[in-house]
C-alpha cells in the first residue's frame, strides 16, 4: 500500500471514530446542555410542607422527556424526569409530551415551519429510519418507548388511558399520560388522529412553535387563529375523550378555542404576563376566558414562563392565576425535559409546596394546585 494510502485509511479511522464518539456522546451532551438545573436544585423544605407534600396526589401536564434518549426507568444524571425523581417527588401523574418538530434559532417572537432540528436529533439518537423523516412516526417511536417502560416496570410505571386508570393513581405506580406538543405530527391527515389514539395518546397541543395546518402559534409569522382542519382535529378530540391543549396557540387560535371548544381544555404548561410579561404566557382575559371554559393552566417553573427559576416565582404566578381565574382552574405544567433552565427537578417538588405555603394558601387550595384541579378535569375528559 503506498504511503498516500495509508493516510488515507489513517484519516478514514478517525472519521469512523469520530462518528462513533458523536453518536455515543453526542445526544446526551446536547440534553445536558439544554435541560439545566440552575445552582444546587435543592431548597429548604419545613417539615411542615414535606408531610402535606407525601399526602398530596401531585400531576405535571407536561415534560418532554421522551425526546431523549434516556431509559425514563433509570435515575438519570442530567435532565429534570426520570421514574426514581418521580417517585422521590411523589409525583402520581407526569403528562409526556411528544416534541416531533423545532425551528432553527427557536425564539419566542417569530419562527418559520422551513427548518427542524429533530431530524438530526433523531438520526444521532440512531432511532428506527422510519422517524427521520416522519413527524408522525416520531410520535409513535415515542408512544413505543413508553409501552416498553410501562411493560418492564409493572409494578411502578402505568399508562393511564381512561378515567379507571386514573382513578387507580396514588400511593403505588406513577402515571404517565402521553400527550403532542404540536399537531403538525398528523400530517395534514384526519385519518392519523386514529393512529395516535391508538398508540395511547390523551392530549395534542395544537400548535408549538410555528404556525401549521391547525392552528397559528404564539411564536409564528402569521399568528392565525384555529383553522378549518384545526377544528375538525378538536371536534373529533373531544368525541374522542383526547384533551385539547392550548399552550404555544396564538391568542387569535386560543379565542378561537375558548369561542368553539365543547369541553374544558388545557393550557399545559406557562405562565401569567401579569408577573412576567413575556411573549408565550396569558394575560388576565385569557385567565378569565379559560376559567369560563372550565379549563385549567399548568404554571411552570422556568424563566419565560415565571422570570425567574425559583419556586418563588413560580408560587407567585400561581397565586395571581388564582386570584384572577379562580382556585379550580390552576395547576403544574413544569416543561421540564423541554431544553430548560429550573431551579430544581422532579424530586425537589416539594420546593413549591413549601412556596404556596408561603405564599399564604391554604392546605385545601395547595392540594388543587398540585394536582387535584388536573384530576378533576382530566376524570372528565378522558374516556370512560
Amino acid at each position: 500500500m503506498t504511503r498516500g494510502g495509508k493516510i488515507g485509511l489513517g484519516l478514514l479511522g478517525l472519521v469512523v471514530v469520530a462518528l462513533a464518539a458523536f453518536l455515543t456522546f453526542g445526544p446526551g451532551i446536547a440534553e445536558a446542555g439544554m435541560n439545566r438545573i440552575q445552582g444546587s436544585g435543592v431548597w429548604p423544605v419545613s417539615d411542615r410542607a414535606r408531610a402535606l407534600h407525601a399526602k398530596l396526589f401531585i400531576a405535571d401536564l407536561h415534560a418532554d422527556t421522551l425526546l431523549w434518549k434516556r431509559d425514563f426507568a433509570e435515575a438519570a444524571t442530567r435532565g429534570h424526569v426520570d421514574l426514581p425523581r418521580l417517585q422521590q417527588g411523589h409525583v402520581a401523574l407526569q403528562v409526556l409530551s411528544s416534541v416531533t418538530k423545532t425551528p432553527k434559532n427557536q425564539n419566542y417572537e417569530s419562527n418559520s415551519d422551513k427548518t427542524d432540528n429533530i431530524t438530526l436529533l433523531a438520526i444521532a439518537q440512531l432511532q428506527p429510519v422510519r422517524t427521520w423523516g416522519s413527524l408522525l412516526e416520531r410520535s409513535l417511536w415515542h408512544a413505543e418507548k413508553l409501552h416498553r417502560d410501562v411493560a418492564a416496570n409493572p409494578q411502578t410505571l402505568r399508562l393511564v388511558l381512561t378515567q379507571r386508570d386514573l382513578a387507580a393513581l396514588g400511593n403505588g405506580p406513577v402515571g404517565t399520560l402521553l400527550s403532542v406538543e404540536g399537531a403538525q405530527n398528523l400530517e395534514g391527515k384526519l385519518a392519523n388522529l386514529d393512529r395516535l389514539y391508538d398508540a395511547g395518546f390523551r392530549m395534542i397541543g395544537l400548535a408549538h412553535f410555528f404556525d401549521n395546518e391547525l392552528a397559528g402559534s404564539m411564536h409564528g409569522e402569521r399568528r392565525y387563529g384555529l383553522t378549518p382542519f384545526g377544528l375538525k382535529v378538536m371536534r373529533t378530540m373531544e368525541a374522542k375523550g383526547m384533551i385539547v391543549d392550548v399552550a404555544h396557540c396564538s391568542h387569535a387560535c386560543f379565542a378561537d378555542i375558548m369561542r368553539l371548544a365543547a369541553r374544558p381544555v388545557v393550557v399545559s404548561h406557562g405562565g401569567v404576563k401579569a408577573t412576567c410579561n413575556t411573549n408565550r404566557n396569558l394575560t388576565d382575559d385569557e385567565l378569565r376566558a379559560l376559567a369560563k371554559n372550565g379549563g385549567v393552566i399548568g404554571i411552570g417553573y422556568w424563566d419565560a414562563a415565571v422570570c425567574a427559576p425559583t419556586p418563588a416565582a413560580t408560587a407567585r404566578a400561581i397565586v395571581h392565576a388564582i386570584s384572577v381565574a379562580g382556585i379550580d382552574h390552576v395547576g403544574l405544567g413544569s416543561d421540564f425535559d423541554g431544553s430548560v433552565t429550573t431551579g430544581f427537578d422532579t424530586a425537589h417538588l416539594d420546593a413549591v409546596t413549601q412556596a404556596l405555603i408561603d405564599a399564604g394558601l391554604s392546605d385545601a387550595a395547595i392540594a388543587q394546585v398540585m394536582g387535584g384541579n388536573v384530576r378533576r378535569l382530566l376524570m372528565a375528559g378522558l374516556p370512560a
